[in-house]
């Protein structure tokens, strides 16, 4: 076994695809989605330390959202209603992707893997950025298909909007009051 496995399973993220049950106008990777949730947790934690006095590490909770759904490449994405149908689905759920996660781990070395291990490690606030951005992501992908024509879409946003209204995430509130009104301009709107 070498460290070079762990990075080569990384890289097949691009090969999973999401919202794998609805039709989708433009296809999304899970490589895409994680620079996606990266980007936005950094976002988020932005807000956070600027604007509500967080102490956050906003690098680390960035790495650890690009991260947060490397069990995938294990488990393929599994659609939301599936995924949170009752407790027992849920639990079980996230045990497998704790022993996804973990094989994947298991890839490195062992002074490698504890470093990966401490940067995964976030604690609930950290966790709650990743899932706002996460939420975020979804939200966005829905609204994007939607001004596409594609209705399929709607009733996921209406849970990702559900989802992020009942998040105790000021961050996630700000993003939404400030800066998702940006998400639904053309180009030139935004480039000029």
């Amino acid at each position: 076994m070498s460290n070079g496995d762990f990075y080569a399973m990384l890289l097949r993220m691009k090969n999973i695809d999401r919202w794998c049950l609805m039709f989708n106008t433009r296809a999304e990777n899970l490589s895409e989605h994680s620079l996606e949730c990266a980007i936005l947790a950094h976002a988020l934690a932005v807000i956070g330390i600027t604007k509500f006095g967080r102490d956050y590490n906003a690098e680390k909770i960035a790495t650890a959202a690009m991260f947060h759904d490397m069990s995938e490449i294990f488990t393929g994405d599994l659609p939301t209603p599936v995924k949170y149908y009752n407790d027992d689905i849920k639990t079980s759920y996230k045990s497998i992707e704790k022993i996804a996660e973990d094989k994947l781990l298991a890839k490195l070395d062992d002074d490698t893997r504890a470093y990966y291990s401490r940067l995964l490690a976030v604690n609930d606030r950290e966790r709650m950025i990743i899932k706002a951005a996460d939420k975020l992501c979804a939200y966005i992908k829905c609204e994007d298909e939607l001004k596409r024509g594609n209705g399929e879409f709607g009733s996921a946003k209406e849970a990702a909007a559900k989802a992020i209204d009942t998040m105790d995430c000021p961050e996630l509130q700000y993003f939404m009051a400030n800066y998702l009104s940006s998400f639904s301009k053309t180009l030139d709107e935004v480039s000029l």
